[in-house]
């Protein structure tokens, strides 16, 4: 399949109407890519995956080292939605009532009332989500997933959007919790943060050594509102998927789970778990987004090749042996992309 296959376009929207809607909307995405990178030097492939997740109405988790930006480009990105945000700092003595609210009595009315606490926003920064222990962890489970949150005996729904962005630093181990795979799973994709380039590091100190990060911030201006993202969300779901993309989905996140079918038997003692069909759904929603931000009104299979690594590297769960033989979960997940037939 190439870019130039014929395709049968969403009900009711013709190919060309489809096509054409998506590019004059698309213009909304790139003027707030505009806005970031007036304070984001580099990182393209962390900002190009914080607008997927974005349109694929997904959380990220953000995975690097200190001081590569992760917390000021989800900063970034928030200043650029005319929406609500909240950061909250996990650390080891977070408790559950800090993150979702708790009861409080009203003496006046001798009842109790709910007081909201900061996941009630429509962009929701965890910073160093591993910080907190399991029952915190926990409390944002229900959050990420069922998009409510329960405190006492009544459930409220979270703004629409909602969307949780965790960063995690992968080299301190001290004071840390992992987290569970269930709440990984939650995560539409993982995302590994890199070092710049020496041409950007030396663009982000003429940019930013005679200024702080908050007069940096201040020069972005918002330009999509929570019902633009809405909308942009119902065209992304609507781009069309031909049905040799969706089976080679199925195959791809089948390969993560029975690598000796596909002619992988060196993987198969390296791969515990493969990946769960919420993989084969994260990689069609990213794949119509990055396909979106592309000007198209289909997928094509590059835009899967593109996210598979961030939608499964964190859902792939290797064995005893693969963390003898170092192997990781890229590496696995690359000699899939390779075998997988394309179609």
């Amino acid at each position: 399949m190439t870019t130039t296959t014929p395709f049968t376009a969403a009900p009711g929207l013709d190919p060309v109407a489809l096509t054409e809607r998506i590019r004059e909307k698309s213009l909304l995405v790139g003027a707030l890519l505009t806005e970031i990178r007036k304070v984001i030097v580099g990182q393209g492939g962390l900002i190009d995956r914080l607008t997927i997740g974005l349109l694929a109405d997904g959380h990220l988790l953000l995975e690097g080292v200190p001081g590569l930006a992760k917390t000021l480009a989800v900063r970034t990105l928030a200043r650029g939605l005319d929406a609500s945000f909240s950061r909250i700092q996990f650390t080891p003595d977070l408790l559950p009532a800090d993150l979702i609210g708790t009861l409080v009595f009203n003496p006046k009315t001798q009842e109790f009332v709910a007081r909201r606490g900061p996941v009630f926003a429509n962009l929701v920064l965890a910073d160093e989500i591993n910080r907190a222990p399991a029952k915190v962890q926990s409390a944002l489970l229900e959050a990420m997933q069922e998009r409510q949150v329960t405190v006492g005996d009544s459930t409220a729904a979270l703004p629409d959007p909602f969307l949780v962005l965790a960063t995690q630093n992968p080299i301190e181990h001290e004071g840390t919790y992992p987290l569970p795979e269930a709440q990984v799973d939650r995560f539409l994709m993982k995302l590994t943060v890199g070092y710049p380039t020496k041409a950007e590091e030396r663009q982000i100190l003429d940019r930013m050594g005679d200024t702080t990060e908050a007069e940096a911030s201040a020069q972005v201006r918002p330009v999509l509102t929570p019902a633009m993202i809405r909308e942009l969300r119902v065209l992304v779901r609507g781009i069309y998927a031909d049905e040799r993309i969706k089976g080679y989905l199925v195959e791809l996140v089948a390969a993560t789970r029975d690598p000796k079918a596909y002619g992988l038997s060196d993987l198969a003692d390296f791969v515990a778990y493969g990946a769960s069909p919420r993989a084969t759904l994260a990689l069609l929603a990213t794949a119509r987004a990055r396909a979106f931000l592309a000007g198209r009104g289909y997928v094509v299979p590059e835009d899967v090749k593109d996210v598979a690594p961030d939608v499964l590297r964190h859902r792939v769960l290797l064995s005893y042996e693969a963390e003898a033989e170092n192997v990781t979960s890229d590496q696995v997940v690359k000699r899939l992309l390779e075998r997988v037939e394309v179609p």
